[in-house]
C-alpha cells in the first residue's frame, strides 16, 4: 500500500491546486467595475463606535456614503449626511472636541455629547482648521486670511489679513513734479492733509476699538503669496511669497480633433523641464501684535551658499550662481508646523536645484532660521517621505529622513539632539501618534519590501513591532480614542478593503468585500514572488513572475517582461495593483503559453535611497541591466526562450520598452511603448529636472537618456500607443519619434493613435484596442 500511495502522492502533488479560469482580453480590458468598486475614502463616526467609507457606483459617477456592517453595508440615506464627520478630523489637546471638513464648511463635534455645531457655511477655500492655544477658538483660512471663531459667543473675526498689495497709506516715492504740484496748490495740499488725517484716526480708533477687525497686512505689490500659517496664540504669521514677475515659461497648444462642437479646439500644454524653474521663495514672519514683517535670512542654513552643479556650469560656460541658492517652502503651508501653543515653528525647506532639504524652527524673538536637521544628496533628496510635526509636550519635533540610506522615524528633544526611533532596511511611512503621543503608528515594510503592515514604536524605548498581519496594508487611521485602526488593505486580486484592528490584541474585523460575485468566483494566477540576482554584484531584483503551474518537460517558453509606470514606484507587493488590467492581461499571456516577469527595477519605491538615486544623470541605464539579468534568470530558471523575449509598458515603462529595444536590439525582439516619453527634455520640470539636472546645465544627461538618441538601433517590432489628448506625456513625444524612424527607414513599427485618450485611459474600447494590438505583436513575433 505504502509504495502504491507515494507515486500517487507525487502525481498529485504536479497538479495545480485550482486551474485558473480562463480570462479573455474583452473580459480584462472592460470597465473595471465588473471586479466590484473598492472603497475610497472611511473614517470613524465621532464616538469610535462606527465606520463609514464612500464608494462608487457600479455603472456611473456618483458616489454613495455607507455604513461598514460586516457582511451587510448599510447605505446612508441622504438626510443622515448632515450629521456625519469626515476622514479629515483635527483634535483638540484634551481630545475632548475635534473639527472636521465637510464638503468644503468647517464644523466642531463635542465628543462627551456628540453636539455637532456647524461654522461655516459655503466659505470658499477654507482650509487649515485648527485649535487656538487656549482651546477656547477655531482657527481656519480663506486663502491667505485667517479667521478664528470664538465658541462662547460664535463670533467669527479676522486675525491676520496678509495683502499681496501695495500699503495705501504708505507714503509715495520722491517725484519732483509731485512736489511741485503740492508747493504750488494749496488745494491740493488741503486735500492731502485732510486724507492723511483721517487715515490716521481711522487707525487710531481701531487700535483703541477691541470690537473692531484688524487691518490688512500690506507685503507690496511685486509678490504673490504662496503660504502662510497662523500660530495657534495669534501672535505670529509666518509667510512664503514668491516674485509676481517670475518666468512662467513657455506653453504650447494641444489641438483636440473629436470634440462636441466639431471644430477643432486647442488647450495650454504645460511648460517643460527647464522652461518654468520654480521661483525661489521668501519667507516672512509677521508680529500680528505691532504689525512689523521681519524677512528669514538663509544665510544660517548650513551649505546653502554651495553650488553643487558649480562645475556643471563651468562645463557649459554659464553664469556662476551669486549668493544663496533658492528655497522653496510647500505651497498652501502644508510644509509649516506650529506646536500647540504657538511658541515653535518647524519648515521644510528645499532648494529649486533638489540637492538640500532642511528642516529649520524660527528664533521668534530674533526672527532668525535655526537649521534642525539637514538631508543633502549628490543626486536629488526624497520629497515624498519629509513629513513631520511637533508633540504634545510643545517642545518635541519628529521627523522622517532618509539620512540612514532608508525613511525612518525621528525625535529630537528641547536639547537639540536628534534621535532615531526606528532603524533597518527599510522603510518607515505614513506616520499618525495616538492621542497621549505614547506611541508612533506608521506603515512598514519590516518582512520583505513588498508587505506593509502597520508597525508601533514607542518614543520611550523604540522597540517597534507589527500590529496588523494584513500583508497589503495601504492606509491607517487611529480611533479617536487611539485603541483601534481602521485599515485599508488589499491583495493581489482584491481591490482596496476596509478592517478593523483591536491595538490591545484580538482579531482582526474585515468589515467589506466590494468584489462582486463573478470576480470573486474566479481562479486567478497568483504571481509568485522572486529575487533577481544582479550580474553587477548589487542588490536583487524584487519581481512577481506569472508562469504555469507546471511546465512542459523540455519547452522553451516565450518571455514577457512588463516594465511599470511612473518610475518611483513599487508594483511588486502583496497590494492590489496599480496595473490590475496588466495583470489580468498576465493571465492570458499564461493562458496562452507565455512566462511573465514584473519587476521593480533600480529607481523603484520601497527599497531605500540608494536604489531611488540609481538612476541619477543616466535613466534608462541601471533599470535596463536589471531587465537584461531578468530575461537571463526567466531563461535559466523558467524555461524562458532566449530568443523570443518581448517587453511592454505605459509611461516610463513606455519609455523603457525604447531603451531596451534600441540599447540591447540582440535580447528584445518586440515591444510595446504605451504613452512613452521619447526625448526627456520635452517633460516636466518637477520630475525630470531631479533626475536629470536641467538640460542647459547636463545637456549629456538628457542625451545619455532619451530614447530618441537611439532610434538608429531598433531591430525588432516596435508598437507605439499614444493617447492624443495626453496632458502628461505629449502625444509629440510620439510624432516626434516616429519622424525620426521615418527618416532612418525603420521597418515593423506602428503608431496607434487615441484622439479622445489622455495619460491614462478611461474608456474600455481604446484598452481593448491598445491590448489587442500588443496581443497580437506578442503572438506575431514570439512564437
Amino acid at each position: 500500500m505504502r509504495l502504491l500511495a507515494l507515486p500517487m502522492l507525487a502525481a498529485l502533488l504536479a497538479l495545480p491546486a485550482t486551474a485558473a479560469t480562463p480570462i479573455s482580453l474583452e473580459q480584462a480590458m472592460a470597465h473595471p467595475d465588473w471586479i466590484g468598486t473598492p472603497v475610497e475614502s472611511a473614517w470613524w463616526s465621532w464616538d469610535g463606535k462606527r465606520v463609514f467609507y464612500k464608494q462608487k457606483r457600479a455603472g456611473s459617477p456618483l458616489r454613495d456614503t455607507y455604513e461598514a456592517i460586516p457582511g451587510k453595508p448599510r447605505l446612508v440615506g441622504d438626510i443622515e449626511l448632515g450629521g456625519l464627520d469626515s476622514a479629515m478630523v483635527v483634535y483638540n489637546r484634551e481630545r475632548t472636541r475635534s473639527l472636521l471638513l465637510r464638503n468644503g464648511d468647517l464644523f466642531e463635534r463635542d465628543l462627551k455629547s456628540g453636539a455637532l455645531t456647524q461654522i461655516s457655511r459655503g466659505a470658499k477655500e477654507l482650509a487649515s482648521p485648527q485649535y487656538s492655544a487656549d482651546g477656547r477658538s477655531v482657527q481656519y483660512r480663506v486663502a491667505h486670511d485667517w479667521f478664528s471663531w470664538n465658541r462662547a459667543d460664535r463670533l467669527v473675526s479676522p486675525v491676520a489679513l496678509p495683502r499681496a498689495a501695495k500699503d495705501p497709506a504708505a507714503a509715495p516715492e520722491a517725484d519732483a513734479m509731485r512736489t511741485m504740484q503740492l508747493r504750488l496748490m494749496t488745494t491740493l495740499q488741503r486735500q492731502k492733509d485732510d486724507r492723511d488725517a483721517n487715515r490716521a484716526r481711522a487707525e487710531q480708533e481701531r487700535l483703541a476699538d477691541p470690537t473692531r477687525a484688524p487691518a490688512p497686512i500690506y507685503l507690496g505689490e511685486k509678490i504673490d503669496i504662496d503660504a502662510s500659517a497662523l500660530s495657534p496664540d495669534g501672535k505670529w504669521l509666518l509667510v512664503a511669497t514668491a516674485p509676481k514677475a517670475g518666468d512662467k515659461g513657455r506653453v504650447g497648444k494641444m489641438p483636440r480633433y473629436v470634440t462636441e462642437s466639431g471644430y477643432e479646439e486647442f488647450d495650454d500644454q504645460r511648460t517643460r523641464v527647464g522652461r518654468n524653474f520654480p521661483v525661489p521663495h521668501t519667507l516672512r514672519l509677521i508680529d500680528l501684535h505691532n504689525r512689523k514683517v521681519h524677512e528669514l535670512a538663509l544665510d544660517t542654513l548650513p551649505g546653502i551658499a554651495t553650488d553643487p552643479l558649480a562645475a556643471m556650469r563651468v562645463a557649459q560656460k554659464l553664469d556662476p550662481l551669486k549668493g544663496n541658492r533658492g528655497v522653496r517652502v510647500g505651497d498652501d503651508g502644508e510644509a509649516i508646523a506650529w506646536n500647540g501653543d504657538g511658541t515653535q515653528v518647524a519648515m521644510l525647506l528645499r532648494t529649486i536645484d533638489n540637492k538640500d532639504s532642511w528642516i529649520t524652527t524660527v528664533d521668534l524673538a530674533k526672527a532668525k532660521l535655526k537649521s534642525v536637521h539637514r538631508q543633502t544628496d549628490a543626486a536629488w533628496t526624497n520629497d515624498d517621505y519629509s513629513d513631520f510635526g511637533w508633540l504634545r509636550d510643545n517642545s518635541t519635533l519628529w521627523y522622517l529622513s532618509e539620512a540612514s540610506g532608508y525613511s525612518h522615524l525621528y525625535l529630537q528633544t528641547a536639547d537639540g539632539k536628534p534621535r532615531a526611533l526606528t532603524s533597518g532596511k527599510w522603510e518607515a511611512t505614513n506616520v499618525k501618534w495616538a492621542g497621549d503621543d505614547s506611541r508612533a503608528y506608521l506603515l512598514c515594510n519590516r518582512k520583505n519590501p513588498g508587505t506593509y503592515e502597520v508597525c508601533a514604536v514607542s518614543p520611550h524605548d523604540g522597540v517597534v513591532s507589527e500590529v496588523t498581519a494584513l500583508e497589503g496594508t495601504e492606509q491607517f487611521t487611529l480611533s479617536p480614542d487611539s485603541r483601534k485602526l481602521l485599515v485599508h488593505y488589499s491583495s493581489s486580486y482584491m481591490p482596496t478593503q476596509l478592517a478593523t484592528v483591536a491595538l490591545a490584541g484580538g482579531a482582526v474585523t474585515k468589515l467589506t468585500d466590494t468584489r462582486t460575485p463573478e470576480f470573486k468566483s474566479r481562479q486567478w494566477t497568483e504571481p509568485q514572488y522572486v529575487t533577481v540576482p544582479s550580474s553587477r554584484g548589487g542588490a536583487p531584483v524584487s519581481a512577481k513572475l506569472y508562469r504555469p503551474a507546471q511546465f512542459e518537460a523540455g519547452k522553451k517558453y516565450p518571455i514577457v517582461m512588463f516594465v511599470h509606470g511612473a518610475g518611483y514606484l513599487q508594483n511588486v507587493s502583496k497590494r492590489y495593483p496599480v496595473y490590475f488590467r496588466e495583470q489580468m492581461f498576465h493571465n492570458l499571456l499564461v493562458e496562452k503559453g507565455y512566462v511573465v516577469l514584473d519587476m521593480d527595477y533600480r529607481a523603484s519605491k520601497g527599497y531605500g535611497r540608494d536604489w531611488r538615486t540609481a538612476i541619477y544623470r543616466q535613466m534608462g541605464f541601471p533599470e535596463l541591466e536589471d531587465y537584461v539579468d531578468g530575461v537571463n534568470w526567466m531563461v535559466a530558471n523558467q524555461q524562458g526562450d532566449l530568443k523570443n523575449v518581448g517587453v511592454y509598458g505605459g509611461s516610463y515603462g513606455g519609455f523603457m520598452t525604447f531603451m531596451a529595444l534600441m540599447r540591447e536590439p540582440g535580447m528584445f525582439k518586440s515591444g510595446a511603448a504605451l504613452r512613452p516619453v521619447t526625448d526627456w527634455a520635452t517633460y516636466n520640470h518637477g520630475y525630470t529636472s531631479n533626475i536629470l539636472n536641467t538640460p542647459d546645465v547636463d545637456p549629456e544627461a538628457y542625451k545619455k537618456s532619451s530614447p530618441i538618441e537611439y532610434a538608429q538601433n531598433l531591430r525588432g517590432h516596435l508598437l507605439i500607443s499614444h493617447g492624443m489628448i495626453d496632458d502628461n506625456v505629449f502625444y509629440q513625444d510620439s510624432v516626434r519619434l516616429s519622424q525620426r524612424l521615418i527618416e532612418l527607414k525603420k521597418d515593423n513599427w506602428e503608431l496607434a493613435s487615441y484622439p479622445l485618450e489622455r495619460h491614462a485611459f478611461t474608456q474600455p474600447e481604446s484598452w481593448f484596442d491598445q491590448y489587442r494590438r500588443i496581443y497580437k505583436l506578442f503572438e506575431r513575433t514570439l512564437k
